[in-house]
C-alpha cells in the first residue's frame, strides 16, 4: 500500500509541476489552485508513504521519477527538446531509482 501511496505523491507533484508555465507566474486563479492542491496532495501522500518506506528511498524515488516524468510530458505537452545528453541522464535517474529501489529492503 506504501507504494500506492508514493505513486499517488508523484502523480500529483507532476501534476502541480506541469501547471506551473500554465498558472503564468500565479496570475490565473484556476491553474494556481490547481497546482496549489496538487502540491498539498502529493506532500499529504509522502507523509503515507514514509510509514512503511524509509524516507531516503521515498524522496529518492519521488524526486527521481518526478523529473523524469516532467521532462516526458514537458517533451509531449509543451513541444521541449532534449539533448542525448539529457536524455542518458534521465535513463540514468530511472535506473538509480530502480537500484535503490532493489536494495532498500522496504518492500521484505
Amino acid at each position: 500500500m506504501a507504494y500506492l501511496y508514493l505513486a499517488g505523491a508523484i502523480v500529483f507533484e507532476v501534476t502541480g509541476t506541469m501547471l506551473l508555465p500554465v498558472s503564468q507566474n500565479f496570475t490565473r486563479l484556476l491553474p494556481s489552485a490547481g497546482l496549489t492542491a496538487a502540491y498539498m496532495l502529493s506532500f499529504y501522500f509522502l507523509t503515507f508513504a514514509i510509514r512503511e518506506i524509509p524516507i531516503a528511498i521515498v524522496y529518492a524515488s519521488w524526486a527521481g521519477l518526478g523529473v523524469f516524468l516532467v521532462a516526458l510530458l514537458s517533451l509531449m505537452l509543451y513541444d521541449q527538446t532534449l539533448q542525448w545528453q539529457e536524455i542518458l541522464g534521465l535513463v540514468l535517474i530511472v535506473c538509480g531509482v530502480a537500484l535503490v529501489n532493489s536494495y532498500s529492503g522496504a518492500h521484505a
